[in-house]
C-alpha cells in the first residue's frame, strides 16, 4: 500500500504538528474523556493519518466527537497536540465537502464557531437552544434545560468579549488562509 504523503504533509501543515513523532504509546487515548464514544480514538487517528487513510478519517465520526480538551496533548511524551491534528482533519473535511457520518456534529461545530465569532466567547444557552431547534430535538431536552436554568447553571444573557474586533480579524485571517 502506498502512503498518501501529500495528505500527511497537509495535516502536519494544518495542525502545526509533526505526526511522524508518534510512536503509539496510547497515553493520549488513555486520558481522552470521549475515547469510549469514538470508534478509533486519538492514537488510532494519528496512526491512520500516518498511513495516509484520508477518506476513512474525513468520513469518521471521531473527528467531530473530539471535545478539544487537549488532554491528549498534555499526556503526549512527544508533545503532539492531537486536538490540533483533529482540527486540521475537520478543516480538510469541510473544505473537501466530505460525506460525514454525523451531520449533527458538524452543525454543532459550525454553530459553536459562529457563536464565538459573534459574541467573542461561548454562550452555552444560545448554543444549546439554537442547536436543539435546528435539529428539532428541543422537546427531548426541555426538562433538562429548564432544570439547568432554574439552578442557575446556564446564564440566559451572554457576556460579550470586550475586543470583538480583534477576534473578527482572527476569524477573517483564518478564512483567507
Amino acid at each position: 500500500m502506498m502512503i498518501d504523503t501529500a495528505f500527511v504533509n497537509e495535516i502536519n501543515r494544518l495542525s502545526g504538528q509533526q505526526i511522524e513523532l508518534c510512536y503509539h504509546c496510547h497515553k493520549c487515548t488513555a486520558g481522552c474523556p470521549v475515547a469510549g464514544e469514538m470508534f478509533y480514538g486519538p492514537d488510532r487517528i494519528l496512526h491512520l493519518v500516518q498511513r495516509g487513510e484520508k477518506e476513512r478519517l474525513l468520513g469518521s465520526d471521531d473527528i467531530w466527537l473530539c471535545a478539544s480538551c487537549e488532554t491528549c496533548g498534555a499526556r503526549c511524551p512527544n508533545e503532539i497536540n492531537v486536538g490540533a491534528v483533529i482540527d486540521g482533519l475537520r478543516q480538510l473535511a469541510l473544505q473537501e465537502g466530505s460525506a460525514v457520518a454525523a451531520p449533527d456534529a458538524v452543525r454543532f461545530h459550525r454553530l459553536f464557531l459562529a457563536l464565538v465569532q459573534r459574541l467573542g466567547r461561548m454562550h452555552e444557552a444560545s448554543l444549546l437552544g439554537i442547536y436543539l431547534v435546528w435539529t428539532r430535538q428541543i422537546l427531548g431536552y426541555a426538562r433538562t434545560g429548564a432544570s439547568m436554568f432554574v439552578k442557575g447553571k446556564v446564564p440566559l444573557r451572554p457576556h460579550l468579549a470586550q475586543d470583538r474586533q480583534q477576534l473578527k480579524r482572527i476569524f477573517t485571517a483564518t478564512e483567507e488562509k
